[in-house]
């Protein structure tokens, strides 16, 4: 949109003002630009910004903890086009933290939720959702539509996945995550600016870094980091101030302290680097050791269902019950037994008894799963993973039990 601009001394011909005002109506219409009052009474975004929040793209990869508030903001900022990722649907404990979402919408796809969601915060907004997960099939063909993706995934094969695809594509890639108390935020794959591969060449091995729901995580952390996603792609959008591209900002909740580290750019960096190895979209949850470390636990370790445990109890029979939960999880919720948290397994597996029959279990069967293959290894013989742990407890045999 061209401007003009009146000199000191001269004076505007009757209707000048009516005209510059009637050619900003062309693209705000009167009720956007009531809405975005605010924003145009900013020297840094004004008429021009706005118009440019209006015509961008951005793809939001996830509508949980980190969607939420980014969904909300970005709507609420008046990006025009907004695509939002995801195939998960809405439960009970998402609500403590995904801001998006209500309790009548426990049980429905967080997309269809989310979409209402922003279109009644801003219907002058066209927002478009992808029903479906994120892989190295559709990746490329998605993302190529906007012009930023903006990661709220939780999982290391989506955030490798986008990383990659967003270098391939040219597309800056608004990245955060979180964890317990403490949460991170950085811009990738930003003109010359290093990507997630420079930070994290290697993914951690499998089962190694729990998730939210094994580790938990503070309500408001994502609101925080949510935000500051936003704050980025606002600014990059309008072309503004200092972003974080080579600057990683990490956020300790609990003592409410930030630092920031520096990230360069790898040279040696095989898909963002001098001589890039890395032309095309691999398997990644393979690259993780996803699918790996899946079927090496089915060959490995030793499972028993909720229900077989039950009947094995009530005829009679008592194996040992091993809690690999931490102390605060037993407060919520027992089975009995042991509690021996998974991180104190290799100090204290000499205090158990090998010849007993031994059933571990934790909320889910992830860490209970990992306790049990060190156990076999270190030549424990009758010892068991209960599957599906605590949550298949409460389902399948009692649901007194509380689910967390």
């Amino acid at each position: 949109m061209a401007f003009h601009i009146i000199g000191y001394g001269c004076t505007p011909t009757p209707g000048f003002y009516n005209q510059i005002y009637d050619r900003m109506l062309e693209d705000l219409s009167r009720n956007e630009i009531l809405r975005y009052s605010r924003h145009l009474s900013l020297p840094n975004v004004g008429m021009e910004g706005q118009l440019a929040l209006k015509a961008a793209k951005v793809l939001i990869v996830g509508a949980g903890g980190l969607g939420a508030p980014l969904g909300l903001y970005l709507a609420a900022a008046g990006v025009g086009y907004l695509g939002v990722a995801d195939f998960d649907v809405v439960d009970l404990s998402n609500l403590q933290r995904q801001v998006m979402f209500g309790t009548k919408d426990v049980g429905f796809p967080k997309l269809r939720a989310a979409k209402a969601r922003l279109e009644d915060l801003n219907p002058d907004i066209e927002v478009m959702v992808h029903d479906a997960r994120l892989t190295s099939d559709n990746a490329l063909g998605i993302i190529a539509a906007y012009d930023i993706v903006v990661d709220g995934t939780d999982n290391f094969p989506t955030r490798y996945l986008i990383n990659d695809a967003s270098v391939l594509l040219g597309k800056p890639n608004v990245y955060g995550s979180i964890y317990r108390f403490e949460g991170q935020a950085t811009v990738f794959a930003l003109g010359d600016g290093p990507c997630y591969r420079c930070l994290y060449a290697q993914p951690p091995p499998p089962g190694v870094v729990p998730s939210c729901a094994e580790g938990g995580v503070l309500g408001v952390l994502p609101g925080i980091i949510g935000s500051i996603q936003a704050n980025e792609t606002i600014k990059l959008i309008l072309g503004k101030g200092d972003t974080l591209k080579g600057r990683l900002l990490l956020l300790d909740a609990l003592n409410m302290r930030f630092r920031e580290l520096k990230i360069r750019r790898n040279p040696d960096c095989p898909i963002c680097g001098d001589h890039p190895t890395i032309r095309h979209l691999i398997d990644y949850d393979e690259f993780c050791g996803v699918g790996k470390a899946d079927a090496t636990a089915d060959v490995a370790v030793p499972e028993m269902t909720p229900k077989e445990l039950d009947r094995k109890m009530k005829s009679g029979v008592q194996p040992l019950l091993l809690d690999v939960r931490e102390p605060h999880e037993r407060e919520i919720c027992s089975l009995g037994g042991r509690l021996i948290p998974l991180s104190e397994i290799p100090t204290l597996a000499h205090e158990l008894d090998g010849q007993r029959e031994i059933v571990v279990y934790c909320r889910s069967g992830v860490r209970s799963a990992s306790a049990v293959f060190y156990l076999r290894q270190a030549g424990f013989q009758k010892v068991w993973n209960l599957r599906g742990g605590i949550l298949a407890w409460s389902d399948d045999v009692d649901p007194t039990v509380a689910k967390y």
